[in-house]
């Protein structure tokens, strides 16, 4: 049983074994009131949450609470690679329009294409000809950026307009230990300084 719980924690990404074991002993030892209640939750989160019917978040609804307020602009479709990135831009408050959940990138190697993402999907809520602006949240990494070219020219047919957000330098940031990418990225997205 030990060894068994021991696996199941080094499903979770960046867990390895030691830690594993930590857990594992952690609650075995010295919590096992907490270890009760992490398995109810496990087990209500793998019965009740699905993905939401129009962005592809995780939801124990049909519809996600930001695609339910009507108060959301629907014009404005910002497309991440995962739901913990409309997390982190939720925390923002900048951002008022709808999402669109990939959940992934595009990877050929990794046997992962357009239906997988769903952008059979997001054509179709292109077609509809209710969204103005695609906003564009692919990380920047190689696969991050080959999905928003993807994207890009999928959605110039619609004559969308087609917004990337930015990359650069972080605030607080210090320029020598950026990297070189980090840097030309943020040199070739400047804009004036008022």
């Amino acid at each position: 049983m030990i060894e068994s719980l021991n696996k199941a924690f080094c499903a979770l990404p960046g867990v390895g074994s030691k830690t594993a074991q930590r857990f594992v002993y952690h609650l075995l030892e010295r919590n096992r009131d907490g270890g009760f209640e992490l398995a109810k939750a496990l087990v209500d989160a793998m019965e009740h949450v699905q993905h939401c019917h129009s962005c592809r978040t995780l939801s124990e609804k049909d519809l996600c609470n930001i695609c339910a307020n009507e108060a959301r602009d629907n014009t404005q479709l910002c497309v991440v690679e995962t739901p913990a990135d409309i997390h982190a831009i939720e925390q923002s408050s900048v951002y008022k329009g709808k999402y669109f959940v990939l959940s992934g990138y595009l990877s050929p190697i990794d046997g992962i294409g357009a239906s997988e993402l769903g952008l059979d999907d997001l054509e179709q809520r292109l077609q509809e000809r209710t969204i103005k602006e695609i906003i564009l949240a692919t990380n920047a990494t190689v696969e991050g950026e080959v999905t928003a070219h993807y994207i890009s020219n999928m959605a110039k047919q619609f004559d969308v307009q087609i917004t990337r957000i930015a990359h650069g330098i972080p605030i607080g940031g210090e320029l020598e230990y950026a990297d070189i990418n980090t840097i030309a990225h943020a040199l070739s997205g400047r804009k004036n300084y008022d």
